[in-house]
């Protein structure tokens, strides 16, 4: 992400890039995506989980006192299936602000089509918005910086951002850059999984959403690197536990034709108030 424009002492720099509209209460706020937006990584399914979204929510109720969130998200979605299953929903919704978060899923099959992933994102920035949604989505980090085995995935990554990042400009679309900054390959900010955000990794984008939306009180500090710590080595017995835990049944559910998905349904899917 650019840096922010410099603010005269006492200002507040705006960051660089489209932004949310300043000062605008939103009444009707949904949620579209995979599990990040879910919340995986951030509770389980037996506490609840929390994720991005709804800690977004919490953010926008605090200042929009009437607002009413939902949750379409379901994990393991591709683009297509989030366009196909929750577009047509989020539509009869009529959210007047939107995110849609969904591609890495996409970026993990072994077939993989950038232009594809964002047609379907771009389809779905252009209904939010021509039904007057302010719509935001994110960019995503290099998958390597978190987790080498997954180096090679490092130019469809940025093959897909860069479109978003188009397909956004065309929709004027809030479009934030959460993976430039040296903090989100730090492991704090991940589950055990490296591939959902740890609670501290769903805090920080949605502080990030709030801060491009210019929500009182928000600020960059997102951006900003966690305290020292000891940080574990990476070795590659640490590679091959993760291979085993995580990739191996990840890649045995894609064999046989399955997704962490099945069977589940949006844990959200009507506007309710929310409690700050």
């Amino acid at each position: 992400m650019p840096p922010a424009e410099r603010a005269e002492p006492g200002e507040r720099a705006e960051p660089a890039g489209r932004v949310g509209r300043v000062g605008h209460a939103y009444l009707r706020y949904v949620a579209l995506g995979d599990s990040q937006t879910e919340g995986l990584g951030d509770g389980d399914d037996t506490t609840g989980l929390r994720g991005l979204a709804d800690r977004l929510a919490e953010q926008l109720a605090l200042h929009s006192p009437g607002l009413t969130y939902a949750n379409l998200a379901v994990r393991g979605r591709l683009a297509g299936q989030v366009r196909a299953e929750q577009l047509a929903p989020a539509l009869a919704l009529k959210p007047d602000l939107a995110t849609v978060v969904a591609g890495v899923n996409d970026v993990l099959r072994p077939r993989f089509d950038a232009d594809e992933v964002a047609g379907h994102l771009e389809a779905m920035f252009a209904a939010l918005t021509a039904h007057g949604a302010q719509v935001m989505t994110l960019t995503f980090p290099d998958l390597g910086r978190i987790t080498p085995l997954a180096r090679p995935l490092a130019a469809r990554v940025s093959a897909l951002n860069d479109r978003i990042r188009s397909a956004g400009d065309r929709h004027g679309v809030v479009v934030v850059e959460t993976g430039h900054h040296p903090v989100v390959t730090d492991p704090r900010l991940w589950s055990a999984d490296r591939l959902h955000a740890s609670p501290l990794g769903h805090e920080r984008i949605a502080a990030s959403l709030a801060y491009a939306l210019r929500l009182p009180g928000s600020d960059d500090s997102w951006t900003h690197p966690l305290p020292p710590a000891g940080m574990p080595r990476t070795t590659l017995a640490a590679e091959l536990r993760w291979a085993a835990a995580f990739l191996g049944p990840w890649l045995g559910r894609r064999l046989r034709g399955r997704s962490s998905g099945d069977a589940r349904t949006a844990k959200r899917p009507e506007l309710l108030p929310v409690r700050p």
